[in-house]
């Protein structure tokens, strides 16, 4: 058995939590998630997660089509990934996240990507969101009470996953 790396440094030192529970969207490494080698790509790890992430939200009634007629958009502000172990093609995994931190507009999430029997750590990660005014292209002020609503019942916990 290979030795883990440790979690990065932000990832390591992570904030109260508001939700403990994990929300899990399992993925399988499909041919055109790898490279030459059969190995999962890199930003193949960041679209799963993506795609978790809009999976957990919508699990608790916000959609992104709802976001965006809100006139609410959450791009990527910071990005941290560690690469404990690859995935190959074929292999199945679970995408686990939670919110972590909401304070203002700002909204971190956490993940980890790891073997549907957690015997295996593949990725560590913590993406950082912020609210933007679709229209006016700025950071709101506040996020739309429908979105703060939405996220007060993530940071409920809850079965999820």
């Amino acid at each position: 058995m290979q030795p883990q790396l440790p979690p990065t440094e932000a990832i390591q030192n992570l904030p109260t939590l508001l939700s403990e529970s994990w929300f899990e969207y399992p993925v399988r490494a499909q041919p055109h998630h790898t490279d030459y080698a059969g190995v999962v790509w890199h930003g193949t790890y960041v679209a799963w997660m993506e795609e978790a992430r809009m999976e957990c939200l919508r699990s608790i009634g916000v959609s992104f089509v709802d976001l965006v007629a809100l006139g609410c958009e959450l791009p990527v502000v910071e990005l941290s990934i560690r690469y404990h172990r690859p995935v190959q093609m074929g292999m199945a995994a679970i995408v686990k996240t939670r919110m972590t931190q909401s304070e203002g507009v700002r909204i971190v999430w956490d993940y980890q990507i790891q073997s549907p029997d957690a015997q295996e750590l593949y990725i560590t990660a913590q993406v950082t969101l912020v609210a933007i005014d679709r229209e006016k292209g700025k950071i709101m002020r506040q996020l739309p009470s429908a979105v703060k609503d939405a996220l007060a019942r993530l940071a409920g916990g809850g079965d999820r996953g």
